[in-house]
């Protein structure tokens, strides 16, 4: 793929790229790097770019994971920054982190598409108009999806620990 032909496809893209992207990051500066790293990245993929159905789908993936990266890189950073005391779990702690990997585990077994969302709303926090942008989904498809899953996970948590 020739510049030309990749400007001629994303630029279009741009506008909707930054309103995703603003949804992403919530702020203008963070949302413009985030649609330059994703444009970067689309251009290194450029010669397996045919085999996506939805580009604007694959560069706002992109750029949630490049969002998400960024927020772990500096996480990580914080982390190194505390003294050993600070970072050890408490105990009382202890079954938070159990509970918060049961769930996680939960998800992890929910079908693709209940669990994409689910993540996307609700760990990840996007709003409803940037998962249908993603996923390609209604706004009844989404509620219904969101709903079911959260459903499942309820119940199968409940199910597991035996906790009213």
């Amino acid at each position: 793929m020739t510049p030309e032909e990749f400007n001629r496809i994303m630029t279009p893209m741009r506008a909707r790229l930054k309103v995703a992207a603003r949804g992403i990051a919530g702020d203008d500066d963070r949302a413009e790097d985030l649609v330059q790293e994703a444009l970067l990245a689309l251009w290194a993929m450029r010669s397996s770019l045919s085999r996506y159905e939805s580009l604007i789908g694959l560069a706002v993936t992109v750029m949630r994971n490049k969002y998400c990266d960024s927020r772990r890189h500096a996480a990580l950073e914080r982390g190194r920054e505390l003294p050993e005391a600070a970072r050890a779990v408490a105990p009382y702690d202890m079954e938070l982190h159990d509970d918060v990997a049961l769930i996680s585990a939960i998800v992890d077994r929910l079908p693709s598409l209940q669990r994409t969302v689910f993540r996307m709303k609700e760990i990840e926090g996007y709003d409803a108009a940037d998962i249908m942008l993603v996923t390609g989904c209604t706004a009844e498809a989404l509620r219904q999806n969101l709903s079911r899953a959260r459903r499942k996970i309820r119940d199968e948590f409940m199910r597991i620990t035996s906790r009213p």
